[in-house]
């Protein structure tokens, strides 16, 4: 699957968000995109701004932070961000930036730390809500995520409410509360209509429940607006499995093993392991 990248403007200037996945991890979750100025860029104008005041040198650094962040240079990023928040303590994106590296890096207690220190900083920002309501939701804390959520996807000036709608079906699944999780997915869908991820996470939770004719609807829609791959090409083979029509589950089938010989999907497809 390829990361959706969604861009999103937190306080301060550009910053990573949780944007949903679609097509690499499973569309089951959420990945840290980034959206900044490129650190060659950020360099000339630091060059330009070193004898400002600290406020902008902090952004700098916060623009070269993400820059570097989104290559991957992870202890670089750290450092930049750190730094950042040594020349404005009140820049909430650059806590906001070290939560998120830090959730990815699985060190969960460094990330909340530095989320809640961005609520305080700034307690109404709905990427940053979004963002911490991913965090509690990776680290198993699915109810205490849900009013997160609800804050960032009430905000009217929030340009993509559908990712927290979305993201909150997401966790509520986990937990195996398919009723409202459906209700957050629909209002994701009708938000964006265009999100895979919601036609995806709707598809599977249909099949799951087994409405199968509403699986086939939400499925059809994401087979038309994506690129197959082995987790879209899986679900549909485990619809038409469960619908008995044998000829879209030889279809799909066959593409999957033709195209994902190696992926984990088709070794399920081969072990016939439709329930897993």
């Amino acid at each position: 699957m390829s990361p959706l990248v969604m861009r999103s403007r937190a306080t301060g200037g550009w910053v990573p968000t949780v944007a949903a996945l679609v097509l690499a991890v499973a569309l089951a979750g959420c990945k840290t995109t980034t959206t900044v100025t490129t650190t060659s860029d950020a360099s000339q104008a630091s060059g330009a701004s070193a004898e400002g005041d600290p406020h902008r040198r902090a952004a700098v650094r916060l623009q070269l932070a993400g820059g570097y962040y989104q290559k991957g240079q992870v202890e670089v990023a750290i450092r930049e961000a750190t730094e950042a928040t040594h020349l404005d303590p009140n820049l909430a994106s650059a806590y906001s930036l070290l939560g998120l590296i830090y959730m990815d890096l699985q060190q969960n207690a460094q990330a909340e730390d530095n989320f809640r220190r961005a609520l305080q900083l700034s307690p109404k920002d709905p990427e940053l809500n979004n963002n911490f309501g991913w965090f509690l939701c990776r680290t198993r804390r699915e109810r205490d995520a849900m009013a997160y959520f609800d804050r960032a996807a009430a905000d009217r000036l929030y340009p993509t409410p559908a990712m927290a709608l979305q993201n909150a079906g997401i966790c509520l699944r986990q937990v195996g509360d398919n009723e409202r999780a459906e209700k957050y997915l629909m209002k994701a869908f009708e938000a964006d209509a265009s999100s895979p991820v919601a036609k995806f996470q709707l598809a599977q939770m249909y099949l799951q429940t087994q409405r199968l004719d509403r699986a086939e609807f939400y499925y059809s829609l994401l087979s038309k607006g994506v690129d197959p791959n082995a987790q879209t090409l899986w679900l549909g083979t485990k619809i038409a499995h469960a619908r008995s029509d044998l000829r879209a589950e030889r279809r799909l089938s066959a593409e999957l093993r033709a195209r994902f010989p190696d992926a984990p999907e088709t070794d399920l497809l081969n072990r016939g392991a439709f329930n897993e």
